[in-house]
C-alpha cells in the first residue's frame, strides 16, 4: 500500500475521532456507524475508498471498546439478566441496522 493511501486512512480516522467527540452516546453512535456501514459496502467500492471507509472511517467512529465498556459497567454490578438483555438487544439492533442501510443501498441504485 502506498503512502499516499495510508494518510487517507489516517485522515479518516481522524475525522470519526473527532466525530465521535461530538455524540457522547455509543448507543447512537454504534446505530449510525452500523447503518452507514451496511449502506457503504453495499455500494461495491473501489479497494482503496472501501479500506478507507470500512477500516479508517467506521472503525475508528464505533469503536468496540465504548460497547465493551458499556457492558462492563453492568457485569460489574453483577447484573446479569441485565447484562444478557443488552448484549443480545445491542447486537441484533445493529444487525438490522446494519442490513437497513444495505437495503435502502441497493434500492437507491
Amino acid at each position: 500500500m502506498k503512502i499516499k493511501h495510508c494518510i487517507y486512512i489516517l485522515l479518516a480516522c481522524y475525522i470519526a475521532t473527532f466525530l465521535r467527540l461530538f455524540i457522547n452516546n455509543d448507543l447512537i453512535v454504534s446505530i449510525i456507524g452500523s447503518f452507514c456501514f451496511g449502506f457503504v459496502i453495499a455500494k461495491r467500492l473501489s479497494y482503496l475508498k472501501a479500506k478507507i471507509m470500512l477500516s479508517g472511517f467506521f472503525s475508528c467512529f464505533t469503536s468496540f471498546s465504548g460497547f465493551i465498556y458499556f457492558l462492563y459497567k453492568i457485569l460489574d454490578q453483577e447484573n446479569f439478566i441485565k447484562f444478557i438483555f443488552w448484549f443480545n438487544f445491542i447486537i441484533i439492533l445493529n444487525l438490522f441496522t446494519m442490513y437497513l442501510g444495505f437495503w435502502i443501498s441497493r434500492k437507491i441504485n
